[in-house]
Order: structure tokens, then sequence, then C-alpha cells
């Protein structure tokens, strides 16, 4: 048969082209490629955010924290909540956008010019003579000035569409007030506990009563599934490992960046200004000429007067009274370019001629020269090797990723292939979770890489996980070596943990049965009522008391104390409260009162600001199709 196939191997072809080709008409290509990278995460106005688009700006947000915080813990990047917090901010910053473009929102020309200008972060990308380095700008935020100008303009555009809210927001005094009054009301309380473990010793739990509940519990002993794997990790400094310098790559880097190794030449010179900025009339300006040609003739008869000349005729009220002399400073250092050039082009008790800028005229007299120095080879030698490799590192990443991956697929039984060929050491964790563990760090902190262990081939043929990206410019791989599925913990190993919370559970019931008939009869009959001593508690000051505690002791009514009431804290037992008084609040000073209503009106803007944006959403139809995690970060707006 096979020979059929080799000897009439173009007709076979023929055939499969004819018989493939109309299921993709039919089917679609997306039927042979799978629809996952295509998968709509949320909707708004029509247009769909998908799931690789989600994935990208969330590694944008993970790096720039990454940057700014490297010790920040890896599974927090990695977590459920983080990830649907960036969904929300792109979901929210599209209906803002969609909502500014709806009113034909747009940020002038004038305002973005006075922005930029104002921006601190930008005055660093300015050279001395007042241009924009563009390719510094490129180099350290990875975005051309256009993004960034688009980026800004976009913000400020989709800024405008809520300050129409928060900005208008008004915060009456009796509001503030009110509000203010909540979070600082006071009540003076006595309590009576009734805790669990005062009841401890009436309780009495037999073996059945373990068993019964061992059994109806189940779900509650189960021992995780648990797995020993092997793993490797490809990151910059493994890449950097395999860069190899010669002494010549290492001499030409050092020789063009000689400059860096040591110190640049210093000068000293002293200078006489004669002011004639542009704004001046032009015949003021001819005779501030004249009068420093005419000093000019003067020095260049006399050089050893210039200091005492300077003293007396400079303008320059800085220098001046040291004889026009500057500080020592590197070409460069002089706020005035054709100034700057002219120290550097005279030689040492050399004059200058007339040399002219936008502060007036000057005449300059070279002091000293303080040569530059290079730092020999050999001294930093270690540090241009690490330099150079830096600089490879990337490239040489790109390389090694793609060696790493090709390898862990082309051996999918073992890990050593890919180690030998990128010099990588073979790492081993025991009792690996299918979720990080608290502390994780690196590949077993990546929710990604731990999907791909636990996956059913990987568990099942004990094979390579194919590279995952666990980080910026980190990838792993991995493979399951011993592996525990879910299984029930014998119920000699959890005998003790389930008598002792029988006991806690009981003792409880008892604590609040006792407590309930307490508060009974101290209700009726207050005579022979046991409390603690008084304490005056509020919202802002717990005074060590439950959350619940305070709760009720704040809802008692105050036109009828004193007042008893009763609080089950469950597993923590019983309370009951007696509330005495209302403790009024000392009012705060002029200063503080202004500052608590500005943190209100801050509130209720933020509030209106809420309010508005869920209109937005429904008015453009905004949805995330995803489910939301149990526990998720606040996004603001939202």
């Amino acid at each position: 048969m096979f020979d059929f196939f080799r000897k009439y191997n173009k007709i076979v072809m023929i055939f499969l082209f004819l018989l493939i080709i109309p299921s993709f008409v039919l089917f679609g290509v997306e039927r042979y490629q799978g629809s996952g990278g295509d998968e709509k995460v949320a909707r708004i106005q029509g247009h769909d955010i998908t799931r690789p688009e989600w994935d990208q700006q969330h590694r944008v947000e993970t790096d720039r924290i990454r940057q700014q915080s490297p010790n920040v813990d890896p599974t927090v990047l990695d977590s459920d909540a983080l990830r649907y917090a960036t969904l929300e901010r792109m979901v929210r910053d599209r209906v803002l956008a969609a909502a500014a473009a709806k009113t034909n929102m747009t940020v002038s020309e004038d305002r973005l010019a006075r922005m930029f200008a104002q921006d601190p972060g930008l005055a660093a990308f300015r050279t001395p003579d007042g241009k924009f380095d563009r390719d510094a700008f490129m180099r350290v935020t990875g975005r051309t000035p256009e993004q960034y100008e688009a980026s800004v303009r976009s913000d400020m555009t989709t800024q405008q569409v809520l300050l129409g809210v928060s900005g208008t927001a008004f915060t009456p005094p009796a509001l503030a007030s009110t509000t203010i009054n909540a979070f600082y009301d006071s009540r003076e309380i006595q309590v009576a506990r009734f805790a669990p473990d005062s009841f401890a010793s009436k309780v009495a739990v037999s073996d059945a009563d373990i068993e019964s509940y061992y059994k109806d519990h189940m779900a509650q002993f189960q021992a995780p599934e648990r797995a020993d794997i092997e793993y490797l990790v490809l990151d910059i400094e493994a890449a950097k490992k395999n860069i190899v310098l010669s002494d010549a790559d290492l001499q030409t880097y050092y020789k063009d960046n000689t400059a860096r190794f040591g110190t640049k030449e210093e000068r000293r010179a002293s200078h006489i200004l004669i002011n004639a900025p542009a704004s001046m009339p032009a015949a003021d300006r001819e005779k501030a000429k004249a009068k420093a040609e005419q000093l000019l003739a003067e020095v260049k008869k006399a050089p050893n007067t210039f200091a005492d000349v300077a003293r007396k005729n400079s303008d320059d009220d800085l220098t001046a009274k040291n004889g026009g002399q500057f500080d020592m400073g590197p070409k460069g250092s002089l706020v005035a370019k054709p100034l700057d050039d002219a120290v550097f082009a005279l030689k040492k008790g050399e004059i200058s001629s007339l040399i002219e800028t936008e502060f007036g005229f000057h005449i300059v007299q070279l002091n000293d020269i303080k040569p530059a120095q290079v730092t020999p080879f050999e001294q930093v030698r270690a540090t241009i090797e690490n330099e150079a490799r830096a600089q490879q590192a990337t490239q040489e990443f790109a390389k090694a990723a793609e060696v790493f991956t090709d390898a862990v697929y082309q051996s999918p039984d073992s890990l050593k292939p890919a180690a030998e060929k990128l010099k990588l050491t073979i790492q081993t964790a025991k009792n690996v979770a299918r979720t990080a563990a608290s502390g994780a760090a690196g590949a077993l902190a990546s929710r990604n890489f731990l999907s791909a262990l636990f996956a059913p081939d990987s568990l099942e043929r004990k094979q390579n996980t194919e590279a995952i990206e666990v980080g910026s410019s980190q990838l792993a791989a991995g493979r399951v070596t011993q592996y525990t599925p879910a299984h029930a913990v014998p119920l000699a190993d959890v005998k003790d943990k389930i008598r002792a919370q029988l006991v806690t559970e009981r003792a409880a019931v008892l604590a609040k049965t006792e407590g309930e008939a307490k508060l009974a009869a101290w209700t009726a009959k207050a005579d022979g009522a046991t409390f603690g001593a008084p304490v005056t508690v509020s919202r802002r000051e717990a005074q060590s008391q439950p959350l619940p505690v305070i709760d009720a002791a704040l809802r008692a009514d105050a036109s009828k104390l004193p007042a008893l009431v009763g609080v089950d804290l469950g597993a923590q037992g019983y309370v009951v409260v007696r509330v005495t008084k209302v403790v009024p609040r000392t009012p705060p000073a002029p200063e503080l009162a202004k500052q608590e209503q500005a943190q209100v009106g801050q509130s209720i803007a933020a509030a209106e600001d809420a309010a508005y944006y869920n209109l937005l959403k429904e008015r453009f139809k905004a949805e995330i199709l995803v489910p939301k995690p149990a526990d998720t970060l606040p996004v603001a707006g939202r």
C-alpha cells in the first residue's frame, strides 16, 4: 500500500489539495487555527477587546510595575484580581474616549504646549541649547514623541468628560457635618463577654460525633494535588553568560567610550560682560559695543589688569566681584554656546576677541586648563565587559529564546539537552501546587507556568511544557516527575482537629445561650448585672472592640439610654453591651474643619464620577464578557 503512495504521490497530493481547500472555504480558517486567540473579553459600543489585547496590556502594566518596584511579589502581578483590574481600566478608557468623541471634546494646541513646557519629566530630555533630544526620549520611554503626544492628548480629552461632573460637585456644610459626625460619633459602653473557652469543659464529643462530622464534611479534608517537578529558566543573566567577548572587542568598546572612563578636560576663564540684550535700542547697543571694544583694547595691552577691569566694568554681578572668573568646568557648562566655544578655543593666558551673545558683548581670558584624564584599560576591564555584555544581552536573549523553545520541544522527555545547549541549571521543586504558594518567586509564581505543568497532557505523559513567558525577558519550561492527585485525608490524621472544632462550635452555642439569658434577665432587672469598666468607642477609635460591637452600640437608640444590646460573635462567643451615654465630639479647629469638609467634597465628587461613569457604560453598551474573580481590586471611577 505504501508503495502505491510513493509511486503516485503527485496524484495523492492533488487529491488532498482538492479535498482540503473547499473545507477552508466552507468552514473558515479559524476552525483549523483554533478560536482561542480571538476570544472576546469585553465589548464597548459594538467594538471588542480580545484576550491577546488584554494580555498585551497586562504585560505592559506589570513590566512598568516591575521597573518601579523590583521587589514586588510576582504572585500579585499574576493574580486574577490584578488582571481583571487591567481589563476594567481598558474598558473605562474606551468608554471615556467614546464619550469624548461623541461630545466633540478636544484639547487646544496652546493648552497642550503649556502642559509640555511645565512637565518636569520632559526637561531631562532637553539639551543645553534648548533642543529636544528625540533619541534619548525614545531610548528611555520606548515611545516616539508623537506617540507620547497622542497619549497625553487622549488622556487630557477623556479627563474632560468626568471633569464636567466632579468639577461642579457641591458639598453643603450641613451635609459635610452629618457625614463627618457619623465617623466621629462616640458612645460610652460597658461589655460583658461570654467566651466559648469558658464553656468548653461542658462539651462532650464522642468518636461517633467525629466520624459523622468527617463524613458530612469530606470536602474540608481533601489534600490538594501535588507535583514534584524539574524546570529550566532562561533570563537575561543566563543569556549574558553565553556571550563571548574577545580582547579586541573590549578594546574597541573602551576606545569608543573613552570619555566615560575618566574625566573630561575642564577650563577656568574670566570674562567681562557689557549688557546689550536684543531688546535694547540699536543706538544703545552700538554704545555698548563701543565700550566693549575700548575695554578689549585695554586688556589686550595689559593682560595682567583683566581682573581689575572686570571688577570695575563687568555687568555680570555674580562674577565681577571675583575679577570676572568662572568656576572650573567641562565643555558645555557655560549657558551661552558662543562663550563656551570661545573658552575652549583659547590657549592659557590668551584673551579672546569680542564675543556677542544674547546677553551682550563679552571679553574672555583663559586662566587655567585641567587636562582630561583617562582610566587605564585594565582598571575598568570588568566594567567594560559587563557593559558590553549588557548591550548584547537583548539580542543574545532573543537567539537563546529560539534555541530554548526548540530544544524543549524537540526532546520532550528531558530538559537536559536544552540545559546543555544553553549552559542552564536544571532546578527542582517538590510538592508544587496548581496555584502559586505564598512567597513563591520566579517561575513558581507564574500562573501560566503552573497551568502548563498541571495540564492533562503534561501530567499524563510527564513531558516538557512549552517555553512559557514568566516575566520580562524570562522564559521557563518544566516537566512533572511525580504527581499525587487530590485525595481525602484519613480520619485518623484529622481526628484531633475535628474534635477541637466541634468543641469550639458547641461551646460557642452554649456561650450564646448563656449570653441571651443574661440579656433577658438584665433587661428585666438591672440589679446583679456585671459589666467591665466603661470605655468610649467610635468607628474611628474601636478600643480593641470587635466591629459588630461598635456597630451595635452606635445603633442603640440614643434617646433611651442606658440601653442593653446583645451581639453574636459566632466562634468568638457572645457579648452583652451596655450603652451608657453619647459622648459629643469636641468641635475641631477651623482649619481642620475646613480640611474635613474638603475631604467629604472629594468623596462626593468621586461618587458622582462613579455614578456618571456607570451611566456612560450603559449608554455605550459596555460589558465585560469574562467572569469576575472573587477578589478584585478597586478601579478609579468604577
